[in-house]
């Protein structure tokens, strides 16, 4: 019982770093606000992005762990990666999709109720909303690339890819090798606090 408290602990720690982080990172962006120019900028731009946005993170982490906790396989969080190149793709080819913030704004918050709800669920029912959701999640990061030439774009592509999938797996992996089961109180807290961080993101918006 006390080991597993410790594993709790342990990880509500590991949680709150990467959270602690990402808000350090919002005064030290790569690109200071501008639109990329290089190949190297739009690395750097790319792997920024989905840190420094707290609503994006929030959703990423949240992922990670229904992930790890649901024992899905890593079809969920590629789908997820996939559409959100496809959202950067039709947010610089000027094709407009509505009501992008607050739909971000909403995945958050339905991520935090499958955390806190804590029941098993089949693959499809993750991958499916991941990939609608990430969607509109890559048109907002998209807008950080109009206007880029193609070289920069398609870095700022490759980073967004490698640092979603990154922290996604990491995440999803940690929740596995502490034992961190659907329903206990980590992916519960996790769960409630995304859910506070969305209702509060659908009010302001």
């Amino acid at each position: 019982m006390k080991k597993n408290s410790g594993i709790q602990r342990g990880t509500i720690l590991g949680l709150a770093a990467v959270l602690a982080s990402a808000t350090q990172a919002f005064a030290h962006h790569p690109m200071g606000g501008a639109t990329p120019s290089t190949l190297m900028q739009g690395l750097l731009s790319g792997l920024g992005h989905p840190v420094i946005g707290w609503d994006h993170l929030a959703f990423i982490v949240a992922m990670g762990l229904l992930v790890g906790t649901l024992r899905l396989s890593l079809a969920a969080p590629l789908a997820f990666v996939v559409a959100s190149s496809a959202g950067v793709l039709v947010c610089t080819g000027g094709w407009p999709l509505p009501f992008v913030e607050t739909i971000v704004a909403l995945s958050v918050a339905l991520a935090g109720v499958l955390l806190v709800w804590g029941k098993s669920a089949g693959l499809a029912s993750v991958a499916l909303p991941a990939a609608a959701f990430g969607m509109f999640h890559g048109y907002a990061f998209g807008e950080a690339v109009v206007g880029a030439e193609p070289t920069p774009v398609v870095a700022y592509l490759a980073g967004l890819a490698i640092v979603q999938f990154a922290l996604i797996y990491g995440v999803a992996f940690g929740t596995r090798a502490f034992g961190v089961l659907a329903g206990s109180l980590v992916p519960r807290l996790a769960g409630a606090l995304a859910m506070l961080a969305g209702v509060t993101l659908l009010l302001t918006n």
